[in-house]
């Protein structure tokens, strides 16, 4: 409680902080009160009509001639009480009376005219009371306060006359500040005009600190050592300037989307304890000129303020691609102005000490090459996506604040997801415990997290899409194809489920469960080919035409024929030679990097290889006809079947080890 005397004083940081908007609701707050004012003092215009009535009864106590162009009708106070006619003039607002105020109004043409017509209604008027035989005293004391000639004053409004000067211009200037103020709305500092140069970092300090730890990031071990060696150094300088060692001035981290880049850096904000300035790449790109160039000033000033500190820059190919390799637009644009800064900053003429760069992306080839060099982006992480144990741990973290099933095996779950990256099994974890909610489960099992993961890479099961029983038999054996050719081939992914129940766009799909493996033979992706070709093949077997429900399996089919040939180096015609470009120089160029005869030739030898495969998926097919039809058949009546049923019907395959098989989901009853 505070001391008796004492006034209060709201803590810093509570006080309300000044909005520009107050200004306009005073403004109209003072509009309304205005409006309310006048509705409370009315003062009506007349005709002559009125007015020559109004004189008639003798109810005028004066008129004033204001500048010769408006007349001021001020009627008698014992009137307006007495008649009803002027009940809306006896409510007048606070601290105003019909003396201030006129009761009416009427504008004339010109003093002249005025005089005479208030002289007309005077004596036609006394012409009455003679006819009348009224009294010469009450004649004479009726022409004395009748109010001709009426009295005539100059009148000065300043404050309107000021207004009527300053009107325009300030509706011009005020408008002028609107559309300025919209236009540069996000700048720092609130978004004004003044501040649009400023820089849009946000600021994690002490007082605004991050709670992510590197024991919240999982599955990211190597990017993890080199990240905290950088944490280290601001931590414990003394370690490495001892031995003459310099901390790297930047690190950049480069990888697929959803693997933790952005994740890693929040870790590294909350381990630091050092000032930690966040900004997109995109913050700095505007629509004025200059500004992005003027904003990365603005960072590294407030950054070396605060050193030693970290400023992390999300995304930043938004700002950091090669220069001139566009030559539509040229290289004198705004964006290479502000890459230009950027680099001047990092490493330029002045010093950046105590200033460390992080940045992130998943389009590092683009990148210009001055921005990767030694002494800027010393230092490239790699945050690929997540093998088998990686993934276990990361569905660890993600699995924490669920409700499970007692006997659920993560590692199970970690075999299920081959190539998700961390924001997937966040998915993933995420979508079933919907599923599970859905069915009004109290705890989520295995079944939720496989009906997650077919929602996630399939799509939403559509059970009342109406198709044909033909359409179905014919997809029922497509499908078939596709899982008969995959489990009769060494090299093709291993099959886990096969369904025909239409799912998003696709009205059949077969999940395999992909090797790990980190380089691929021509015959490993050969058997690929075959197993995808398998659907079509099928359809040519049995029904002896084909459909467009291959349209998938061709497109695949054709980027990897075609990568074989023109990127691997895998065939024999085209020799030992790679157009791949992983530089990106050709991105913008209308020229190949291939004769047209080398064109013509690598076109035949994709034909090759996928009508080759083709031929081998049909053989494999007919030799194997009535377990193909066993298949089908099973698949039609179950619209799902499994690894086992293909057990059943096939056999065991020689090529799987049994202690890598992992344990698969039972059939539904």
């Amino acid at each position: 409680m505070a001391e008796k005397g004492s006034s209060f004083i709201p803590p810093k940081g509570k006080r309300p902080k000044f909005n520009f908007y107050w200004i306009y609701a005073i403004l109209a707050i003072g509009f309304i009160a205005i409006q309310y004012f006048n509705y409370n003092n009315p003062v009506k215009e007349i005709t002559w009509t009125k007015l020559d009535e109004i004189l008639t009864k003798q109810d005028v106590e004066k008129i004033v001639l204001v500048n010769k162009e408006k007349a001021e009708i001020f009627i008698k106070k014992d009137r307006i009480k007495s008649d009803t006619s002027y009940k809306e003039f006896t409510k007048r607002s606070f601290g105003t009376s019909s003396a201030e105020n006129p009761e009416f109004t009427y504008q004339v043409a010109s003093m002249e005219v005025l005089n005479e017509l208030l002289k007309g209604t005077r004596d036609s008027v006394v012409s009455r009371m003679k006819k009348d035989s009224l009294p010469t005293s009450q004649i004479i004391a009726f022409q004395k306060q009748f109010p001709y000639p009426p009295v005539a004053i100059d009148r000065k409004d300043v404050f309107g006359d000021i207004l009527g000067y300053l009107l325009l211009p300030a509706i011009l200037i005020g408008a002028w500040f609107l559309i300025m103020r919209f236009m540069s709305k996000g700048g720092g500092g609130g978004g004004q005009i003044f501040n649009i140069g400023k820089s849009k970092a946000t600021l994690f300090d002490k007082d605004t600190s991050v709670s992510i730890t590197f024991n919240d990031v999982a599955g990211l071990e190597e990017a993890k050592v080199e990240i905290m060696e950088i944490v280290d150094f601001l931590k414990n300088p003394s370690k490495y300037t001892n031995l003459g060692g310099k901390i790297p001035k930047g690190a950049l981290l480069v990888g697929p989307p959803g693997t933790g880049k952005t994740l890693l850096a929040k870790a590294v904000a909350g381990e630091a304890k050092v000032p930690f300035f966040s900004i997109s790449g995109s913050d700095f790109v505007e629509m004025f000129v200059g500004v992005g160039a003027s904003r990365v000033r603005d960072l590294f000033r407030q950054a070396k303020e605060k050193a030693p500190c970290i400023i992390f820059i999300d995304e930043i190919d938004a700002i950091g691609r090669a220069r001139g390799r566009n030559a539509i637009t040229g290289a004198n644009d705004e964006r290479e102005n502000t890459l230009n800064q950027l680099l001047t900053e990092m490493d330029g003429f002045g010093t950046n000490a105590g200033v460390i760069i992080l940045a992130a992306t998943n389009r590092a080839d683009i990148l210009d090459r001055a921005l990767m060099r030694a002494g800027r982006f010393d230092r490239q992480i790699n945050v690929e996506l997540p093998d088998l144990e990686e993934r276990k741990a990361i569905f660890q973290v993600h699995l924490k604040p669920l409700k499970l099933d007692p006997g659920l095996d993560v590692g199970f779950l970690a075999k299920q997801t081959p190539g998700f990256s961390g924001a997937d099994i966040a998915n993933v974890c995420n979508e079933s415990a919907l599923i599970a909610a859905r069915k009004n489960k109290s705890v989520i099992e295995k079944q939720d997290f496989l009906d997650a993961i077919d929602r996630i890479i399939g799509g939403l099961e559509k059970r009342n899409k109406i198709i044909s029983i033909h359409e179905k038999k014919v997809i029922a054996y497509h499908e078939s194809g596709h899982a008969t050719t995959s489990w009769l081939l060494e090299y093709a992914h291993p099959l886990v489920k096969v369904t025909i129940v239409p799912r998003g766009k696709a009205l059949g799909a077969a999940w395999y469960l992909p090797e790990e493996r980190q380089i691929t033979t021509y015959e490993q992706m050969f058997d690929e080919i075959t197993s995808a070709m398998g659907g079509r093949a099928s359809e040519e077997l049995i029904f002896g035409k084909v459909s467009t429900g291959a349209l998938n399996d061709l497109e695949k089919v054709s980027k990897q024929a075609y990568a074989m040939v023109v990127y691997f180096g895998l065939n024999k015609e085209i020799g030992n030679i790679s157009f791949y470009d992983s530089s990106g120089q050709n991105e913008y160029s209308f020229q190949k990097p291939y004769s047209e005869k080398t064109a013509e030739t690598i076109d035949q030898e994709v034909r090759k290889i996928v009508e080759a495969a083709y031929e081998r998926a049909k053989t494999i097919l007919a030799e194997n006809h009535d377990k193909l039809e066993q298949l089908a058949t099973l698949l039609l009546e179950r619209e799902v079947i499994f690894r086992e049923d293909l057990e059943m019907i096939f056999g065991k395959r020689p090529w799987d080890k049994e202690e890598e098989k992992p344990p698969l989901p039972t059939l539904l009853s």
